[in-house]
């Protein structure tokens, strides 16, 4: 250490506290014994530091000002505590939004499980492709996306209808409707995606007999659900729902 480094760290030293107990501080006055030039520095530094001391001891201290202290400081802790609250309280309260807006969607307004019947199964299929669902697999290849169905034990010899021939895929995932598995696959009809959105057509399949009193569907049922047109029809045992945002012209494409 050096007479530059000493000074530097001494800066810092306020004469009879603890900062003597510091290494680097120890190392510095040890230092400046031996360094006439270093000592005298300190010497003038160690009365500036004394006289300032000695300054603030004359401010005369403001009537109850210990206590306004500790009044606003209690206020601040008081203020932080209720804003926590607060926050909790609207958290659980977007919470229960959420549950009732669940709830308004998935339940018959009488409340109690949801009823076994088609347009149920519709309003559940189209709010879970508009909703924050996860792809159990991402793939384009329709050979792979069945196989996995078909492992997963969910509708995998669905056929496709022949506007949905050359749309690509891709992926799918498996649904719950009631005991049975509905099978969903995606598909990309325009050239890009939103970020994070899997697709722009869904394809809904589920054994027919899933849904009570389903009529033969021969020709497809048009109908917009939660925002969204669908098309249902039922072939070889199957249930078919097939949903895209737009109108009728839209969707009639894709039959």
């Amino acid at each position: 250490m050096n007479r530059d480094e000493a000074k530097q760290i001494l800066l810092l030293y306020r004469p009879g506290t603890a900062d003597a107990d510091d290494p680097e501080v120890a190392a510095a006055l040890a230092l400046a014994k031996d360094d006439p030039e270093l000592s005298r520095w300190l010497a003038e530094h160690n009365a500036r530091q004394t006289a300032l001391r000695e300054k603030f001891r004359q401010i005369p201290v403001l009537a109850g000002l210990r206590e306004q202290i500790v009044s606003e400081q209690a206020a601040k802790t008081k203020a932080a505590s209720l804003r926590g609250r607060l926050v909790g309280v609207a958290a659980v309260a977007a919470i229960l939004v959420s549950l009732l807006m669940l709830a308004y969607t998935f339940l018959p307004r009488g409340g109690g499980p949801m009823a076994n019947t088609l347009g149920n199964y519709k309003s559940q299929m189209t709010a879970a492709a508009q909703g924050a669902y996860s792809m159990n697999l991402l793939s384009s290849d329709a050979g792979k996306i069945q196989a996995y169905l078909a492992g997963a034990q969910a509708p995998s010899d669905y056929v496709l209808p022949a506007g949905m021939q050359n749309v690509a895929m891709t992926g799918c995932a498996v649904e719950s409707w009631q005991t049975s598995k509905a099978t969903m696959i995606c598909f990309r009809a325009a050239k890009t995606l939103p970020h994070g959105q899997f697709g722009d057509v869904w394809l809904f399949v589920v054994d027919r007999s899933a849904v009570k009193d389903v009529p033969n569907l021969a020709t497809p049922q048009l109908d917009k659900v939660n925002g969204m047109m669908t098309a249902a029809w039922t072939q070889g045992g199957k249930l078919y729902l097939l949903g895209t945002m737009g109108e009728e012209s839209d969707i009639k494409k894709f039959l």
